[in-house]
């Protein structure tokens, strides 16, 4: 006992001041630990600080501090009669906005684009909240039933028939292309050296497409049946309903099973039946404008939407074709993936637009703008495929393992386990995709679609309002435009990337 407090020390004397510890939160922190902390960072700090002078002062004194906010015609911003340097010319703006929104769509017919954006707002921003229910419902309108009610909104039109009529239509076209390339055989069997091998294949395919025609003459002779009553489009509209609803509710399981997916397919088609009854669809429906009269943020949203909604699909698809075990179906998308990133966008839009046509039936014609939302989304598609490749080939083998030691089918495995998995991995790269295809649709101009860009170069040739800032001033709010939309689109993938990666929080 004595040992110990013997050994104890108690200090006689007060600890001398210590300096306080270096800030390293706040403003200063950050400026100490971040921006200052070593002479390469100083170096760094600095040429940044010029660049955002040089940069960001300038174009603020543009936009704002030396802009026209008013005026009637381009007397408003001239620099004599304002009396200072003018920057951005914003009446300039504001008289092209409708033509930089609709293009040349009738004025008296643009309600329809209005609704056609407020129902794609209302229908996307409850799919893009994930607390909200009913997300199945929710995504079946917004990619299915939306798409066609747009179309009938924004190009106008109505329709003759329904289901019945359209898949004998469809099955009448492959009978007519089959024959007619039969045909071409037998003509090129006249000039050829190997006239008698082309001679029997010709004569083949021909006869394909007549016994194709037998096949299919019921169907035609009750669609022509159809037409020829008072009320052909509901005729043929009761014949698909009733049609469709007793497959589904067989396929569901019938008596036992099936009145869930009989009470939704008759439900479906009574929205269908409103739907036609309001637009009008069965006396003609709204005015035909054509596509080339759409023009402006329309025609960039409209190419945009479609070519990011129908491309991830394609690449699902594709990406699943080339790690395909069958032969066939590796090579064909192999092949088309190759082919498509081999060839830039701009040789795409005028095949589509140029080329497409002459591959055609005589009676078969294609609007031009559907042409190009069929290259863009082939194209993309392409790139989307090796995107989730990259997601796939990232997910270990153990799992598909596992799922078939639970009994798991290839498409289940898949489906629910191994895509979810991948997609998940590759939404940076998907949405880089996706921003990259927003800003390319600017490519359509060239093959006479105009769509914001294209309007805006159209506005300059305008002479009232022909200013030295005018160009500056319509590309400054294009871009804002893109900036909008870009950054809205990155912000939100992060958001979705942060929540899907929950459990590699640290």
């Amino acid at each position: 006992m004595t040992d110990v407090t013997a050994s104890s020390f108690v200090r006689q004397d007060l600890v001398a001041e210590r300096s306080a510890p270096v800030k390293t939160t706040g403003f200063v922190g950050l400026l100490r630990t971040r921006l200052f902390n070593s002479p390469t960072n100083i170096l760094l700090t600095i040429v940044g600080a010029l660049l955002l002078w040089f940069t960001i002062i300038p174009s603020v004194r543009f936009l704002i501090v030396d802009a026209v906010w008013s005026g009637k015609d381009r007397t408003a911003c001239l620099t004599e009669n304002a009396g200072f340097a003018v920057g951005a010319c914003w009446p300039y703006i504001h008289a092209k906005l409708p033509q930089l929104i609709y293009g040349f769509y009738p004025e008296a017919e643009r309600w329809r684009v209005n609704l056609a954006l407020i129902l794609a707002a209302a229908l996307l921003l409850p799919l893009l909240i994930p607390r909200l229910p009913a997300k199945g419902l929710n995504a079946s309108l917004f990619f299915f039933a939306f798409p066609v009610v747009a179309f009938f909104l924004l190009h106008g039109g109505g329709i003759s028939g329904f289901g019945l009529s359209w898949t004998a239509g469809l099955l009448e076209l492959f009978e007519d292309s089959v024959i007619s390339a039969g045909q071409v055989l037998l003509s090129l069997s006249k000039i050829s050296s190997i006239a008698p091998l082309l001679w029997v294949i010709g004569n083949l395919v021909v006869l394909v497409g007549t016994a194709i025609h037998w096949l299919i003459f019921p169907l035609i002779w009750l669609r022509d049946q159809i037409q020829g009553t008072g009320q052909s489009v509901w005729v043929d509209f009761a014949i698909t309903a009733a049609l469709v609803s007793l497959i589904a509710f067989f396929l569901a399981g019938g008596v036992r099973h099936g009145g869930r997916a009989l009470a939704s397919s008759i439900a479906t088609f009574v929205a269908i039946a409103i739907v036609i009854k309001l637009i009008g669809l069965d006396h003609g429906g709204m005015p035909i404008v054509a596509t080339n009269l759409w023009g402006g943020l329309l025609v960039t949203l409209v190419v945009s939407v479609t070519g990011i909604v129908t491309s991830l699909p394609i690449g699902i698809a594709l990406a699943l074709g080339r790690r395909a075990s069958i032969p066939l179906i590796r090579i064909f998308s192999i092949t088309f993936i190759e082919f498509w990133r081999g060839v830039p966008l701009i040789t795409v839009l005028f095949f589509a637009t140029y080329m497409l046509p002459l591959f055609l039936p005589g009676n078969f014609t294609v609007d031009g703008l559907v042409r190009a939302l069929i290259g863009i989304a082939l194209f993309t598609g392409a790139y989307q495929a090796e995107n989730v490749r990259g997601g796939l080939a990232a997910i270990p083998r153990g799992q598909g393992e596992a799922a078939a030691a639970l009994g798991l089918s290839w498409w289940k495995t898949t489906s629910l386990i191994v895509l979810p998995q991948a997609l998940r991995h590759v939404i940076p790269n998907l949405v880089n995709s996706f921003i990259s295809l927003f800003k390319d649709t600017s490519l359509v101009s060239i093959v006479a679609l105009f769509d914001l860009l294209g309007s805006l170069r159209a506005s300059f040739s305008d002479p009232k309002w022909s200013t030295p800032s005018t160009a500056f001033t319509g590309f400054a709010f294009a871009g804002m435009i893109y900036f909008i939309f870009c950054f809205g689109m990155s912000r939100y993938s992060l958001f979705v990337e942060r929540r899907l990666n929950a459990h590699r929080r640290n």
